[in-house]
């Protein structure tokens, strides 16, 4: 491939992932449809038809923003606490990362507003919504699982229950920490996720 032509790939994804992070500043504070070409298309200094150049539509940009939060979202999550050994400390890392998230986000999580805007409006964006929070609470019970393999956690756990709960505690400590300031919530998080997993304990000492 030619140089020139190189250059002018690199230069348009990096163009792109420029916009993507505009558009993602305002989702997190506006919500998914709070996008709007126009005014991200002045924040970016570009023209409305520069940025369609990049995105065919509106909803494509929203879909490319939601998948862009759930890639930041499993990288500031979910990486790092692979790391850690299989059992309850990798449980308890994705969890306390999890929370950190809600001070991680300025503005609010993308992915969780996104719930919230297209739990009743069927359509693209609601699938793709859907099959994202499908695959985290799979990762969750993949966590959990885990735990249970190792002897920490009781063999009758029922995974998915156990990771709907997990999931409830991060959304309060989400909700808390924008109302009534992240430091509170984050220690009711972990000492109500601490309480939990002894109810779900292989031995009290857990």
């Amino acid at each position: 491939m030619p140089m020139s032509v190189l250059t002018a790939t690199n230069k348009g994804a990096a163009t792109r992932e420029a916009i993507l992070d505009q558009a993602y500043g305002i989702a997190c504070s506006a919500g998914l449809e709070g996008l709007s070409i126009g005014p991200l298309a002045a924040a970016v200094g570009m023209s409305k038809s520069g940025v369609f150049a990049h995105f065919g539509s509106r909803e494509d940009l929203q879909l490319a923003v939601l998948d862009m939060a759930s890639q930041r979202f499993v990288g500031y999550v979910l990486l790092p606490a692979l790391k850690q050994p299989r059992g309850l400390v990798r449980l308890g890392a994705i969890v306390d990362a999890w929370f950190d998230w809600a001070r991680h986000t300025e503005g609010g999580c993308v992915l969780l507003g996104a719930v919230s805007e297209y739990d009743d409006r069927p359509g693209v964006l609601r699938d793709a919504v859907v099959d994202q929070q499908k695959r985290w609470h799979q990762v969750l019970g993949q966590a959990v699982q885990l735990a249970i393999d190792t002897g920490e956690l009781g063999a009758d756990t029922d995974t998915a229950q156990l990771s709907f709960e997990i999931y409830g505690l991060a959304l309060i400590v989400h909700h808390d920490s924008g109302l009534f300031g992240y430091d509170t919530a984050k220690q009711r998080g972990r000492r109500a996720f601490e309480r939990l997993i002894r109810s779900y304990s292989a031995s009290p000492s857990v």
